[in-house]
């Protein structure tokens, strides 16, 4: 092999290692679930029948936002990452990255993904997701460390996708696009209480205020994970209340069954909180919200 092929190898690794490093930044498992939220929102909204062109300008915007926020967030955090085993390895905190290097994608990406949703979708829509970004960036990561209702207000963050999606291909909101935005919300406390637990030696560790590290037993938490989980069950229906046809009364069987199952190991947490139920119930909540809005999307069409 020649040296200047022996060169090239190098040098293409070093590219290709440098954009994972940036696609790290954007925490690509959020982005894609408030994709997923984005498209769901849109769908629901036009009652299947959605604008597809439309929405995926929604979506690029979405995507470009939520990759500022996510990569702000490790800007912020990258001191109390570097404290924590789940976050060592981040490309600030392990040094791959700059701080400056962070700021200016996530300065970037977020003019550009504003200017997108305003130019090529709706004002409205390039709003909701500005509020998106203040709140997850401006209140929730400071609230960390600060205050255990950071979680909540992580929560509102991680559920106004839905008013972007929403927005995107309907000029007004309605009980259903409450209901979605209900939904994403109160899905996240049985989810962030199961991640809460299983991390809650790295939380302490970086100084988060979780419920997990403040009231150690659990007890708390697993409560708060008991009533999202509980209120879920009636509002998840609420979105194909008007929906006519076999699709609805699939969807509500369906999501009656997913509730439920969320429930009882959102019970089975709460009444002992241990690694294993933690897991069983973040498994669960994966489950539970993608499945939840492939059937809410597919409900028209059946």
């Amino acid at each position: 092999m020649s040296t200047s092929v022996i060169s090239i190898v190098p040098a293409r690794s070093a590219v290709f290692s440098r954009v994972c490093d940036y696609v790290e930044l954007t925490k690509p498992r959020i982005a894609v679930m408030e994709l997923v939220v984005v498209l769901a929102a849109g769908v629901v909204a036009t009652w299947g029948q959605p604008e597809p062109w439309l929405l995926a300008q929604a979506m690029l915007g979405t995507l470009l936002v939520a990759s500022s926020a996510s990569a702000a967030n490790q800007w912020l955090e990258r001191r109390e990452d570097a404290r924590m085993i789940r976050t060592a390895e981040r490309p600030l905190p392990a040094g791959r990255l700059s701080g400056a290097q962070a700021l200016v994608f996530s300065l970037v990406c977020f003019v550009a993904g504003a200017m997108q949703l305003a130019m090529n979708v709706n004002f409205a829509c390039a709003g909701w997701a500005v509020l998106t970004w203040a709140i997850y960036v401006l209140a929730y990561t400071p609230l960390k460390t600060i205050s255990v209702a950071n979680t909540a207000v992580g929560a509102i963050a991680g559920a106004l996708p839905v008013l972007i999606g929403w927005s995107a291909v309907s000029g007004t909101l309605d009980a259903r696009a409450l209901a979605l935005f209900l939904i994403l919300f109160l899905w996240q406390f049985p989810h962030f209480m199961a991640i809460a637990w299983l991390y809650r030696r790295d939380y302490g560790h970086a100084g988060y205020k979780m419920l997990s590290v403040v009231e150690p037993s659990g007890r708390r938490a697993g409560w708060q994970a008991v009533l999202a989980a509980l209120a879920l069950v009636p509002i998840s229906i609420i979105p194909v209340l008007a929906a006519p046809g076999a699709g609805a009364v699939l969807y509500v069987v369906g999501a009656g069954l997913l509730g439920a199952g969320q429930l009882v190991l959102a019970a089975l947490f709460w009444q002992r909180a241990t690694d294993m139920r933690a897991r069983l119930l973040l498994r669960a909540s994966l489950v539970y919200l993608p499945t939840l809005l492939v059937m809410l999307m597919l409900t028209p069409w059946i």
